[in-house]
């Protein structure tokens, strides 16, 4: 149905940005351009934090638009960030807006989860970490904030199919972002009955579950008639953006690798051919998550640019190159906690915090954008390296290469950091791996590759760069 030269929107939402990207495979190789970027911010409203999606549906069909006037494309898919979540009523209508997962409704919710359920039962159940913004604890804190919440409320998506669901009318949840909510058994691939019920939440409002690359259907007559897109079908890629980034790393078959996700969050881990959940994956708040092809994506998952992000913001968003420049050639060892909950929050008060939280540690730290910067980065990659070790240990695995991709691949500083802090070569790129990932999943599952063709083709697309420890 579809020429070796077939053509993919990638859409990419993500927790500070969005994308529109328009790819094709040709020659083994992956080609693409962005054709829109439009930005993502949470929305204060009262003590509240939600996101615009109607805002981003409009960005979203304005990038289609650009694309249709590039000619025939084949296929769409949809790749956002995990856990956050939308309901609907009777009428298919949403209900309330979409809560950030940076709210601080679940403040103390995971801490009330042993009295309806022991945290070894609810790890065995899913296998997931115990965070404050999964997706448990929100509907929980929905739940308290609304009694009759699950009551009024008949269907729940994630937010790519939501967004799949507003382009093709077709309600289903894949595998990947599902994987992230605590609600999702990753032995059975099925939602967790088990929590479910524990919970009180009803079984009866998630959708069946569908694998990266299920072809969904064509656009909505009106959607296509808005874009100009005709003939043009919905697939769901790895529509977690971090699975996608995973799916596109170019690593080679039986390398001893481990991964680095680096956005907003910052997500280490290995990739598995099964889930491992043991009560020493649970003492160490190991992840299970879904990858394509049935894997599974062993992790951690913690803050990451988001910090150094707000503290732009703080600043007055300037360039960020000379700031990491000056930051490059100090000398500092000074170090932040990522994982210290004072710093999970949005504001512009994010430097002080860091200098507060320093001063209390005992280190007065210079006020500087580029002394703040050096601190940040450096304990990211003081954190992903201390992951990565639990990781190694729990799971009986060897990291000796790390592929590095997203945002922080970008930063020299960030990538040396991580081979200093873990002795291992770091190899970095492709930067918007989320993008490739999910054009090639579309790729794959119309034919134009192979689906195990995924790898050799960023092998031979990526501009890789590898950073060696000094210690060696």
């Amino acid at each position: 149905m579809f020429g070796s030269a077939a053509r993919h929107i990638a859409i990419d939402l993500g927790a500070s940005g969005g994308r529109v990207a328009l790819g094709a495979v040709e020659g083994g190789r992956l080609s693409f351009d962005i054709l829109h970027r439009f930005p993502n911010r949470a929305v204060p409203l009262g003590a509240s934090l939600y996101w615009n999606m109607l805002e981003l549906w409009r960005e979203i069909r304005h990038g289609l638009r650009i694309a249709s006037g590039q000619g025939p494309v084949a296929s769409i898919g949809v790749t956002t960030w995990g856990v956050d979540y939308a309901l609907f009523d009777a009428d298919a209508l949403t209900i309330g807006m979409v809560h950030s997962h940076r709210d601080r409704r679940t403040e103390g919710v995971i801490d009330t989860l042993d009295e309806t359920m022991p945290r070894a039962d609810l790890y065995q159940a899913t296998g997931v970490q115990f965070l404050p913004i999964n997706t448990l604890p929100q509907l929980l804190a929905a739940k308290r904030a609304s009694p009759d919440l699950f009551s009024r409320a008949t269907r729940f998506l994630m937010l790519p199919d939501l967004i799949h669901y507003w382009l093709c009318g077709v309600v289903a949840c894949e595998h990947t972002n599902a994987s992230t909510t605590q609600l999702y058994d990753p032995v059975r691939r099925d939602w967790s009955n088990t929590v479910l019920t524990a919970f009180g939440i009803p079984r009866a409002m998630f959708p069946n579950l569908v694998e990266p690359g299920t072809i969904l259907g064509p656009l909505l007559p009106a959607i296509a008639a808005d874009t100009g897109l005709v003939g043009t079908i919905v697939i769901a890629p790895a529509t977690h953006d971090t699975a996608s980034a995973i799916a596109a790393i170019p690593a080679e078959a039986g390398e001893d690798w481990a991964y680095i996700s680096s956005g907003t969050w910052c997500l280490a881990g290995i990739e598995r051919p099964r889930p491992l959940i043991s009560e020493a994956a649970r003492r160490a708040n190991i992840t299970n998550e879904q990858g394509i092809a049935g894997t599974t994506r062993l992790l951690k998952n913690t803050s990451g640019l988001f910090i150094l992000q707000e503290c732009l913001r703080a600043w007055g968003d300037p360039p960020i190159e000379p700031i990491l420049q000056d930051a490059a050639a100090l000398c500092s060892d000074v170090a932040i906690d990522p994982t210290e909950p004072e710093f999970a929050h949005p504001g512009v008060t994010m430097p002080d915090r860091i200098l507060r939280w320093c001063a209390a540690c005992g280190v007065v730290l210079d006020p500087t954008p580029a002394v703040i910067t050096r601190a940040v980065l450096r304990g990211l990659a003081a954190s992903v390296a201390a992951s990565l070790a639990e990781i190694d240990q729990v799971a009986d695995h060897h990291t000796n290469r790390i592929h590095i991709v997203g945002g922080g691949s970008r930063i020299d500083l960030l990538c040396q950091a991580i081979a200093d802090c873990t002795n291992a070569t770091v190899i970095a790129g492709p930067v918007e791996a989320t993008t490739a990932g999910n054009l090639l999943v579309q790729a794959a599952s119309i034919g134009v590759i192979a689906p195990g063709a995924i790898r050799p083709v960023m092998r031979a697309t990526a501009d890789l760069r590898r950073f060696i420890p000094t210690t060696r």
